[in-house]
This record gives structure tokens, C-alpha cells and sequence, in this order.
């Protein structure tokens, strides 16, 4: 199954994302158009310290309109390995660097409508240094037991989605 685009036509181009319209013609003959937001990709961090914590970071998203408790995550830049923007994002949002890495794979965030590919890792090992969050970025960082933040999904207190399968697929590998 596939689509073939007839036209496209981009709506907006801002610093981390695309919109573009896309006419399709679907196998059936029909012709529809397709709201695409083009996303380069991102990271999602699960740390874990010597205790089975999770580091993890709290910021008001004014998507949400509110504070979320999240893993740390990043957007790639262009042409960027995932690995060494995981690396990267983990020491500015966090503080924290990681001796052992391990990549779990990778999921796209909403793919009825973006692009945006999400590159989960996991790292272990870790070493307080100094954290560097990004001037638009007001971070707090907690260290929150996986079960407890397992418990937090159930309760409905962790809502982000890439927060929810980073921790769900990292229980999994470790059982």
C-alpha cells in the first residue's frame, strides 16, 4: 500500500518543524490531502543510576499548558547520529553523563500527521557533571525510582507518550 503525492506545498518553515499539504492519490483512485508536519528526528532518554532511578526532568510545556515530569529527550540536528545527540541531551538537560549506552530501537511520535522519528536509549553508569539546558529551557530534575514511575503511568500523573514507552520498553528489557 502506498500513496502518490500530486502536489505539495509547504505552509510553514520554522526552526524545528514543517507544515506542509500534500494532495495524494490513494490506490483506490481517490485524491485527498494529507496535513504533514516534517520533524528531523529526536532522542529519548532513559537514565538509570545504581538504585534503578530514573533521572528525570520536570518543565512546564505550554503545549500541555502545564508542568509534565518527563525522561530527557532532544531534537536531532540535521545529519546528527542519534547516539551522539542522546549523549549531548543527557549533560544539558540533566547534568548527568553515562558510561554505558544501550539504543532499544525507535518509534515515530504521532505518524498520522508527523514525521518526527524518536530514537530510544538507555544509559547506565552515570556521573554527576554540570548541567547546560538551552536558554528557552526552565528544567528540574528529579531522581524517581522506575517502579514508582511506573506507578506514576498507572495514576495518570506521567502523561507524555515518549516518557510512557521509553519507561514501559526499559521495564521490559530489564525483566
Amino acid at each position: 500500500m502506498s500513496e502518490e503525492i500530486t502536489h505539495s506545498q509547504y505552509l510553514y518553515r520554522g526552526k524545528i518543524l514543517k507544515l506542509r499539504l500534500d494532495d495524494v492519490r490513494l490506490a483506490n483512485k481517490r485524491v485527498v490531502v494529507r496535513e504533514i508536519v516534517e520533524h528531523g528526528g529526536a532522542v529519548v532518554i532513559v537514565p538509570l543510576d545504581e538504585q534503578n532511578r530514573v533521572v528525570m526532568v520536570r518543565q512546564y510545556r505550554s503545549a500541555a499548558a502545564r508542568e509534565l515530569l518527563e525522561i530527557p529527550a532532544g531534537t536531532l540536528e540535521e545529519g546528527e547520529d542519534p547516539a551522539l545527540c542522546a549523549a549531548r541531551e543527557l549533560k544539558e538537560e540533566t547534568g548527568y553523563q553515562a558510561a554505558q549506552w544501550e539504543p532499544l530501537g525507535y518509534f515515530y511520535s504521532s505518524p498520522g500527521f508527523s514525521t518526527e522519528k524518536m530514537y530510544l536509549f538507555a544509559a547506565r553508569q552515570l556521573t554527576l557533571a554540570e548541567a547546560a539546558p538551552d536558554d528557552d529551557e526552565v528544567i528540574q530534575v528529579e531522581l524517581v525510582p522506575l517502579a514508582d514511575a511506573l506507578e506514576k503511568i498507572e495514576r495518570g500523573e506521567i502523561v507524555d507518550a515518549k516518557t510512557i514507552v521509553g519507561l514501559m520498553r526499559v521495564e521490559h528489557h530489564l525483566g
